[in-house]
């Protein structure tokens, strides 16, 4: 069996916090309000928003 290197550990540990967040957000309603300003955006870029 593999020694667990430091650097390994620490990638492992910040790759699950960043699902974390990423499932907590999308959770809290973040995607939607990320889309909303998009679609803004793109209609204000082609003038009809």
């Amino acid at each position: 069996m593999k020694d667990k290197s430091p650097k390994r550990m620490i990638s492992v540990i910040i790759l699950v916090a960043a699902a974390a967040m990423m499932i907590a957000g999308i959770a809290d309603g973040g995607a939607r309000d990320v889309l909303s300003k998009a679609v803004m955006i793109c209609m204000e870029c082609i003038g009809i928003g």
